[in-house]
């Protein structure tokens, strides 16, 4: 009975920390998110011709994945917490979208590390092709891993996570082989190439041809900001693993760990902003805009004429 009472006074205390201050966090982000990557895809589809970029598919998924996870997640993790709680099937999508998110994500930052160290350009060669397919395969590898707890029938609603997510209650076995799976594949292939490509780059050794101004510049920033906000993620999956009795990690991890990757996707718009001419395009739209809104044409004299 005592213990049963504590866990309801650490439910009820985790919930009013939830209102109070994780309310507020998700809506600066949630608006940071939607307004800064909306405004990017907007720059990037038209002003392109104001800045220069050699590998803008990559780059383009990436800002994608952030403008719908903060239009999406974020918005269903601020409205799950004001609710408490998310009703089906939107408590599954959820779930699935996130796995797609976090997959995409990586995967465009993978293959934008990967063709800055090989000098593939996003048009004009038969390997930007192929960049574009991978850089498809990881929106469709992310969808795969976020079907397989659906349709297992594995989402349940994570209050401290503040969204639907994978409660395990079959055994350590199936956790471990998914987990295994879906880090291997999602995450650690893919982070393996970051790090190689961004050292190898670093050191001098690749053939990445384009200058200093171009907008790929801002990579080593998009990946340290990505390792910074994810560590809390995988520290939280790598201490799943850890205990045999399927207990998820504590509950400020796992809320950190959300908090932290909607953090990722409002601050990438402020590091494409650290590049000069995106920066000078983004304003040339502004501009344009305000131009167009007060050229309205205005009375200014009456002429009489007599007859």
């Amino acid at each position: 009975m005592n213990s049963s009472n504590n866990i309801t006074e650490t439910d009820n205390y985790w919930s009013s920390i939830s209102k109070s201050v994780l309310a507020p966090v998700l809506t600066i982000e949630m608006i940071l998110g939607i307004l800064g990557n909306g405004l990017v895809l907007v720059v990037k589809v038209l002003c392109k011709e104001h800045y220069a970029c050699q590998y803008w598919v990559p780059l383009f998924s990436l800002t994608l994945s952030d403008f719908l996870c903060s239009g999406l997640i974020v918005c269903g993790s601020l409205s799950a917490v004001l609710t408490e709680g998310q009703l089906s099937p939107w408590c599954e999508l959820v779930s699935l979208l996130k796995f797609t998110f976090i997959t995409s994500s990586i995967g465009s930052i993978a293959l934008l590390c990967f063709q800055r160290f090989m000098g593939i350009p996003s048009k004009g060669n038969r390997l930007s092709v192929f960049m574009a397919l991978a850089c498809a395969a990881s929106w469709f590898t992310g969808m795969v891993f976020g079907v397989v707890p659906v349709a297992y029938d594995w989402i349940r609603y994570d209050s401290a996570e503040m969204l639907c997510a994978v409660f395990w209650e079959s055994s350590y076995s199936d956790m471990l082989v998914y987990i295994l799976c879906a880090f291997s594949i999602s995450i650690f292939i893919p982070l393996l190439f970051i790090i190689s490509c961004s050292i190898l780059t670093w050191a001098g050794m690749g053939k990445d041809t384009s200058s200093q101004g171009d907008l790929s510049s801002v990579t080593p920033m998009l990946v340290i900001l990505y390792l910074l906000c994810y560590s809390s993620f995988s520290a939280s999956e790598l201490v799943l693993l850890g205990r045999f009795d399927l207990t998820p990690s504590p509950d400020w991890l796992r809320s950190l760990s959300s908090v932290m990757a909607y953090l990722d996707c409002c601050l990438n718009p402020v590091i494409y902003c650290l590049n000069k001419d995106f920066r000078r395009a983004l304003l040339i739209l502004i501009w344009n805009k305000r131009r167009a809104i007060s050229s309205e044409p205005v009375l200014t004299a009456i002429t009489r004429l007599d007859i």
